[in-house]
């Protein structure tokens, strides 16, 4: 296994493909960790240098105590990047992904090249609807709360259509630290990144589920015009377009490298 240690937190890694490769990092959703993109890698192009991590309280990697700011987890994608040696990457971000990847372009442009924004916003929900979600954790565990977090993740008929797939998703996230999910839905109730965002100029391509109940179509179409990015809805799939949807993110993740 592998790690890059940042500020005293140790975070997990894979790191696949040719090391002189065109470089894609992906920064995984709220609850989920660099599983969450397996479905999708095997139908990327060849020749890619593929880096996915797990995010501070997710996955493998260690769950200081909370709460995180997104500059935290941004600092740790940077960190990544610079123990790597990556420039010119691509991020592909999904949610609190999207704003890691947003955060970085803003405050680390050195390191990419072009940005991908999956069913993310610039800003997402109100600060108080996040803290009721963080009490609800604490007090209950994520397992309390999983039932409508997995309805706001797929489209309606996944769980039937899929159920093996559903399944592991559900055990993905009820077996995260508790912590590290409420560290995490604390750096995005305090993230308003509206300002940051509209002043990028890297190319951005922003998608989105068309039943996604977590950030909205319309909310990932308005951070996409924030920057001028362009945007596309995936018909049949919720917020995690990556699961239900693989091979029409590949498809789109294929032609936007071509063109940047």
């Amino acid at each position: 296994m592998q790690s890059v240690s940042h500020c005293g937190v140790t975070l997990h890694i894979r790191d696949e493909g040719p090391r002189d490769g065109r470089v894609v990092m992906f920064g995984n959703s709220l609850g989920s960790d660099l599983r969450l993109w397996e479905g999708l890698i095997p139908l990327l192009p060849e020749g890619l240098r593929l880096v996915r991590f797990d995010k501070r309280g997710h996955g493998l990697s260690d769950c200081p105590p909370g709460p995180y700011s997104i500059e935290d987890l941004s600092g740790d994608a940077a960190a990544i990047c610079d123990a790597l040696e990556l420039r010119d990457v691509t991020f592909v971000g999904l949610s609190i992904g999207g704003l890691i990847g947003q955060s970085l372009a803003a405050r680390r442009p050195d390191l990419l090249r072009a940005l991908v924004l999956m069913d993310t916003g610039a800003r997402i929900g109100a600060p108080d609807m996040w803290q009721q979600r963080i009490d609800a954790v604490r007090r209950d565990g994520i397992a309390s709360i999983s039932d409508a977090i997995l309805a706001r993740w797929f489209a309606p008929g996944f769980e039937k259509a899929t159920p093996t797939t559903f399944a592991l998703c559900r055990n993905m996230l009820e077996r995260g630290p508790d912590e590290g999910y409420a560290g995490c839905c604390a750096a995005i109730a305090g993230a308003d990144l509206t300002e940051s965002t509209a002043k990028l100029t890297l190319p951005v391509m922003a998608m989105a589920g068309a039943q996604d109940a977590s950030t909205p179509p319309d909310l990932v179409r308005a951070t996409a015009a924030l920057c001028g990015a362009e945007f596309h809805e995936i018909a049949d799939a919720g917020h995690l377009p990556c699961v239900e949807k693989p091979e029409v993110v590949a498809a789109l993740l294929k032609d936007f490298l071509g063109r940047t």
